[in-house]
C-alpha cells in the first residue's frame, strides 16, 4: 500500500493507516466547499482511487470508530502529506468534540510528481563545522536580504548570507525544524508563538511561512548551498507530535491512528518527551513514516539529518542500540550514506544515552559543552579538558563521533553565557521557571551590563579563549548562528517563544572583530586537518606551559590550569590564568 496521495492513470490514489477505524471519508475542497468520499479498508489502511483528481488538489480525511479520538467533526492531515496549503493556527476548538474544524485545519496538496532524484555525493566534513540555523529568525533583520525574501528558505541562498556562511568557514548548515507546526496552547493568550518549530504535526510538510515556494524552495536553496560547498542538515524531531496531552488538538495521527503514541497499561499517553505525548517507534507504521520522511528529503538533496531527543526513535519501551529503526535507515540505500546525528538524550527513564548510538551516527556531546565552560569558568580539570579536546575518547574511543558545541539553540548564547549567571526568561510568560536553571556560566560586573571597558574585555578574552578551544578540537565542532558574532538575547536562555528581535539575529549590531576572530580560526582548523581527524593519533605530544612534558603528576596538580598539545606541526597552547589559547 503506497501510503499518502500518488499519481495514478488518471487520477490519484488515497490511502491512510486507521487501524482502529470503522470509517474513514477522503474530503476533497474546491474552496471552501466540501466533497466527502467513503475509503475502503484494506487491512489496517483505508484506500481510494479517484478519477480526475491531480497535482494541486486540496484534501483531508475525517474518521469515526469506538475510542476516545475519534471524531468525524475533525478534518486530519494526512500524516504523509508533503505539502499543506497554510500555516497551522492554534484554537480551543481544535480539541471540542463535536466541532468542525474545517475552518481551521490546513489542507493537504496533492504534490506534483517529483522529479529525478539526482542528488549527487554527500556535502558533510566529519572534521567541519556545522553551523545551527533557526531559518525564520536567521535573516529576519538581515540588511541584505530583500525584505519580501527575509525568513524564508531562499534567503538562505542569497549571495550575502552565502559569503558569511564561507567567511567562517561552515562546512554544513543545519536547519532548525522547517516542517509545519503548531503554538503549544500556552502561547496564543499571552500573544507569543513558537519560534523553533520543535512541536510539529506531519513530518514531511515544510512549513508554508518559511516556504512560501514549497519543496521547489528548498530544492533550489539547498543546490545553491551545494554550488558553494556547503552541506545541508535537517533537524527533525520523530519523537513526538503537537497534538500534544488529553487537552491537545486532534489534527492527524490522534484521529486516525492513536496506537501510533506510545501509551502506558492504565492508557495514558506516556510523555518521554515532555511535551505531552510520545511516538512510538517500535511500532512498524511509525517507523515507516520515519524512513519515508528521511528518504522524502534526501530526495531533495538533504546530506543528514539530526533527529531530536533521539534516544525517544529507539525505545519500545527501552532504549536498544540495536533498535529495528537504524537497521531500516542503514539498510535504506537512500539513507545508507546520510549523516545521522542524535541529540542522544531525552527525559524518559534511561533518557540518557551518550556514546550508545550506532558506531556510524554522531553525537551532539553535552559533555564537551559543560567540561569546556567548567574549565574556562575556573573550576574544570585541565586533564578532562584535553580529553575533550581530543575527541572524548573515554566515550567515543579512538574513532570520535562527538558534535563538540559550547552552546545551541536553548540555553544561553556563547555571548549571554560570560555576561549572566541567572536566566532572564520572564518575557516567556512562566515566571521565569522555564528554561534550565543551571548554566554553567559567569559573568564580569555586574550582570548583563557591557559598559565597564574592562569587563567588556575580560568578557571578550573568555569568548574568544572558549573559541579557540572549539576550533583546535577533534571531530566535528559546531557553532549555532549569531554566536560567531556575540549574539545576545539579554539573558533568556529559552527563546523559543520570542519570534521577534529578543530571537532574531542581530546582523547590524555584530561583533565584526569577533566574527573576523573566528574566521582566523577557521582558516587555521583548515591548514591543520590532522587537527580535525576524527581519528585519534597513536602518538600526542602534551607539554605544560614552562616546556616539560606533562606528568601524571602534572595533570592531577588541583593548579593546572594550562597545558600545549603539539600534533604533527599544530601547536595549541591553553592557559586559563592569561585567558588565553595560542595557536600555531
Amino acid at each position: 500500500m503506497m501510503p499518502g496521495a500518488s499519481a495514478i492513470d488518471g487520477g490519484t490514489r488515497f490511502a491512510v493507516r486507521a487501524r482502529d477505524a470503522s470509517a474513514v471519508w477522503l474530503c476533497l475542497f474546491d474552496g471552501d466547499a466540501e466533497r466527502r468520499l467513503a475509503m475502503q479498508r484494506a487491512g489496517d489502511w483505508f484506500a481510494m482511487d479517484v478519477a480526475g483528481v491531480g497535482p494541486g488538489q486540496r484534501y483531508g480525511y475525517r474518521a469515526d470508530g469506538t475510542g476516545r479520538w475519534f471524531d468525524p467533526a475533525k478534518l486530519l492531515v494526512d500524516p504523509y502529506a508533503v505539502e499543506l496549503d497554510r500555516r497551522f493556527v492554534w484554537s480551543a476548538d481544535l480539541n471540542r468534540f463535536g466541532c468542525d474544524t474545517a475552518r481551521l485545519v490546513p489542507k493537504a496538496v496533492v504534490p506534483a510528481p517529483p522529479p529525478p532524484v539526482t542528488t549527487g555525493p554527500v556535502r558533510f566534513d566529519p572534521g567541519g563545522l556545522v553551523y545551527e540555523v533557526n531559518v525564520r529568525g536567521f535573516t529576519m533583520l538581515h540588511p541584505d536580504v530583500p525584505e519580501p525574501q527575509r525568513g524564508t528558505i531562499a534567503a538562505l541562498a542569497h549571495p550575502a548570507v552565502i559569503a558569511h556562511l564561507r567567511k567562517i568557514g561552515v562546512s554544513a548548515v543545519e536547519l532548525m525544524p522547517i516542517v509545519a507546526w503548531i503554538d503549544e496552547r500556552h502561547l496564543p493568550p499571552l500573544g507569543l508563538r513558537n519560534a523553533w518549530g520543535y512541536n510539529p504535526v506531519v513530518p514531511m510538510a515544510i512549513d508554508p511561512g518559511l516556504a512560501p515556494g514549497g519543496v521547489g524552495e528548498l530544492r533550489e536553496t539547498i543546490a545553491a548551498l551545494h554550488a558553494a560547498g556547503i552541506g545541508v542538515v535537517l533537524d527533525l524531531v520523530f519523537n513526538h507530535t503537537g497534538e500534544s496531552d488529553v487537552d491537545g488538538p486532534i489534527l492527524s495521527l490522534r484521529g486516525l491512528d492513536d496506537r501510533s503514541y506510545a501509551h502506558a497499561p492504565d492508557g495514558s499517553l506516556i510523555n518521554d518527551t515532555g511535551t505531552g505525548n510520545t511516538l512510538d517507534a517500535g511500532d512498524a507504521g511509525v517507523r515507516d513514516l520515519i524512513v519515508a520522511s528521511l528518504r522524502h528529503f534526501a530526495a531533495l538533496g538533504v546530506d543528514g539529518f539530526r533527529f531530536d531527543l533521539a534516544p525517544v526513535i529507539a525505545r519500545s519501551p527501552g532504549f536498544d542500540r540495536h533498535a529495528p529503526i537504524f537497521a531500516a535507515i542503514a539498510s535504506d540505500p537512500m539513507l545508507a550514506d546520510r549523516v545521522m546525528i542524535a541529540e542522544p538524550w531525552d527525559i524518559g527513564p534511561g533518557g540518557y544515552q551518550l556514546g550508545n548510538f550506532p558506531t556510524d551516527w554522531l553525537e551532539w556531546n553535552d559533555r564537551y559543552r559543560d567540561d569546556v565552560r567548567r574549565f574556562w569558568r575556573g573550576d574544570g580539570s585541565a586533564a578532562v579538558l584535553a580529553t575533550r579536546l581530543m575527541g572524548s575518547a573515554d566515550i567515543f574511543g579512538r574513532c570520535s563521533r562527538s558534535v563538540n558545541f559550547l552552546a545551541a539553540h536553548d540555553g544561553f548564547t556563547l555571548a549571554d553565557l560570560v555576561a549572566h549567571v541567572d536566566r532572564h526568561n520572564y518575557a516567556n510568560g512562566e515566571d521565569n521557571r522555564d528554561g534550565h536553571g543551571d548554566n554553567l556560566s559567569w559573568n564580569h560586573g555586574v550582570e548583563g551590563r557591557s559598559d565597564d571597558p574592562g569587563v567588556a574585555a575580560a568578557r571578550a578574552a573568555d569568548l574568544r579563549a572558549m573559541l579557540a578551544t572549539l576550533f583546535a578540537t577533534r571531530g566535528t565542532i559546531q557553532l549555532t548562528a549569531g554566536d560567531e558574532f556575540a549574539r545576545t538575547q539579554r539573558g533568556n536562555n529559552n527563546a523559543y517563544a520570542q519570534d521577534n528581535a529578543l530571537g532574531w539575529v542581530d546582523w547590524a549590531g555584530r561583533d565584526v572583530a569577533l566574527e573576523d576572530f573566528i574566521a582566523g580560526l577557521a582558516a587555521w582548523r583548515r591548514a591543520r586537518p590532522s587537527v580535525s581527524d576524527p581519528v585519534v593519533p597513536e602518538v600526542v605530544e602534551w607539554r605544560t606551559l614552562d616546556g616539560r612534558a606533562m606528568t601524571a603528576a602534572d595533570w592531577e596538580h588541583p593548579g593546572c590550569a594550562g597545558f600545549e598539545l603539539w600534533l604533527d606541526g599544530a601547536v595549541v597552547r591553553i592557559d586559563r590564568a592569561a585567558r588565553m589559547v595560542m595557536l600555531g
